[in-house]
């Protein structure tokens, strides 16, 4: 394995600015088991850039949309290569995240009809105010 080769000199400041992170970001992912807490060498834990691949995968897969939860399972998914869980992950997320976005589009629809009655003068009042006091 090649982590043990890895060299481990990064301190947890060092790791979480690596990781683009807080300090307490990197606390509460290894309180969840994200990320592996490594023994004290000298008082002092130290990590190494596997330790940053994974902070950076975690992060990414947020970005993505992805809970904590699943990115824990995504996780495991990648020591065990279960790739068709991984793609059912991935497809339920897609399917959310298209769920949301027509949610948006109907919202942004609505609020374009009010922005536009509201030029034009329509109406007694504002259409949107109007239509927030409901």
């Amino acid at each position: 394995m090649v982590r043990s080769q890895e060299v481990f000199d990064m301190t947890i400041g060092a790791l979480a600015t690596a990781g683009g992170v807080g300090v307490e970001t990197v606390r509460y992912y290894q309180r969840r088991g994200l990320l592996a807490e490594p023994a004290r060498a000298g008082g002092v834990r130290r990590y190494g850039e596997g330790d940053v691949r994974r902070l950076r995968f975690i992060r990414a897969a947020q970005e993505a949309g992805f809970t904590l939860s699943e990115i824990g399972e995504l996780l495991e998914l990648d020591a065990g290569e279960d790739r068709a869980r991984a793609h059912a992950l991935a497809q339920a997320r897609i399917a959310a995240i298209d769920a949301e976005v027509a949610k948006l589009t109907a919202a942004r629809g609505a609020l374009e009809k009010l922005a536009r009655r509201c030029a034009a003068g329509e109406g007694e009042g504002c259409p949107i105010l109007g239509a927030f006091e409901r």
